[in-house]
C-alpha cells in the first residue's frame, strides 16, 4: 500500500468507522479518543496525543470542521483547512482514526465511538469533559493530560504577528 493510501485510509466519517470499531472491540482493544481543532500542528499536540495513545492501543481524533473552529475560534481560523488538519493527524504513527465533526461538542462521537478512554489537556476537570458521563457509564476512563507550558495555537499564531 502506497504512503498516501495508508493516510487516507485513516481519515474516517462515523459510518466508515463503523467495521473498524467492531474489529477492535472484537480483538478487546482498548480505545482511546480525544478532539480538538488542532489547527496548528504544534510540538504541544505531538505530545499530548502522544500520551493518550499509550492510554490504549487504538487512537481516534475527533477534528472539528472549518465551521465548527470558526464558531469556537471566530472567522480568521482555521488557518488551515480541514483536509489538511486531517492529513497532518493521520501522519501521526500514532493515531489510527481521524474523524470530522460539525457538531458544537463531539457527544454524538463520543456515543457512536464509545471509547474505553476519552482524554482532554488538564485545563478541563475530568467531569467537566464532554462525554464524561457515556465513558464512565460503560466503566471507561475520562483522563486530563498535562499540557506542554508555552505551547498553544494561539500563542504560535500571536508570536507569528508579532503580537
Amino acid at each position: 500500500m502506497k504512503q498516501q493510501e495508508i493516510l487516507d485510509n485513516k481519515i474516517h466519517t462515523k459510518e466508515s468507522i463503523a467495521a473498524l470499531l467492531s474489529i477492535w472491540n472484537f480483538k478487546e482493544q482498548k480505545i482511546v479518543f480525544s478532539n480538538g481543532c488542532f489547527d496548528i500542528l504544534h510540538r504541544g499536540h505531538i505530545e499530548y496525543l502522544a500520551k493518550a495513545a499509550d492510554l490504549g492501543h487504538k487512537l481516534v481524533i475527533g477534528l472539528n470542521t472549518d465551521a465548527s473552529v470558526r464558531k469556537i475560534k471566530g472567522p480568521q481560523r482555521p488557518l488551515q483547512d480541514e483536509q489538511s488538519r486531517s492529513i497532518l493527524l493521520a501522519a501521526l504513527h500514532f493515531v489510527d482514526a481521524v474523524i470530522l465533526f460539525d457538531e458544537p461538542t463531539p457527544y454524538e462521537l463520543i456515543k457512536a465511538i464509545q471509547p474505553d478512554f476519552l482524554v482532554k489537556g488538564n485545563d478541563y476537570k475530568a467531569e467537566d469533559v464532554v462525554g464524561y458521563d457515556i465513558v464512565t457509564q460503560k466503566g471507561g476512563q475520562v483522563v486530563t493530560i498535562e499540557l506542554t507550558p508555552g505551547y498553544s495555537s494561539t500563542n504560535i499564531i500571536n508570536k507569528a504577528i508579532g503580537q
